[in-house]
């Protein structure tokens, strides 16, 4: 038996998918996106009789729902190679600032295995009692990835050490830059 933590939390974004797979993506475009989070506790107690919680539910979600919120929330999406990133650092550096920067297209798949990888470190620096369990990305109402176990499994491997990137970092960032 195993007693979950499940929350969901909704954020706009855009991105654009520039390797060519489809070029209706290659154009900007956005998507109101939800990203639900299972969290299991690390060690499984029985409810205590008095205060009956694995954790106090804003003890567990209030830095994850903060980054989306605060981070995520509006963000543009690009690949670190897309060309416009070095516009936006030219021409609009505070607005680069929301630029979400992904190794490769920013796909789903990648987007919910860097998700998993930020939360993951949020957890492990609060000295949480809960782990992720799974993770749930949805960009259409028919289409959501759902990932398990390790993030860095899923992670496409890049050049710099990975414990410095973004989305192994316990803070609020969404690039390198």
């Amino acid at each position: 038996m195993t007693a979950e933590l499940v929350f969901t939390r909704r954020f706009c974004m855009g991105h654009r998918l520039i390797t060519g797979s489809s070029e209706k993506c290659a154009i900007p475009h956005g998507h109101n996106e939800y990203v639900k989070v299972t969290l299991r506790p690390v060690e499984e107690t029985r409810l205590d009789g008095h205060q009956n919680m694995i954790l106090p539910f804003a003890d567990a979600k209030t830095r994850w729902h903060d980054f989306v919120d605060n981070s995520l929330d509006h963000a543009l999406q690009l690949s670190e190679q897309d060309p416009l990133l070095a516009w936006f650092r030219d021409h609009e550096p505070e607005r680069a600032r929301r630029i979400v920067v992904t190794p490769g297209d920013p796909t789903t798949e990648v987007m919910a295995a860097l998700l998993l990888a930020k939360l993951t470190a949020i957890l492990a620096d609060q000295g949480s009692s809960l782990c992720v369990h799974a993770l749930e990305l949805e960009e259409t109402p028919t289409n959501t990835v759902r990932l398990t176990g390790d993030p860095t499994f899923y992670l496409p491997k890049v050049s710099r050490s990975p414990q410095t990137c973004w989305w192994n970092r316990a803070d609020m960032s969404i690039s390198d830059f």
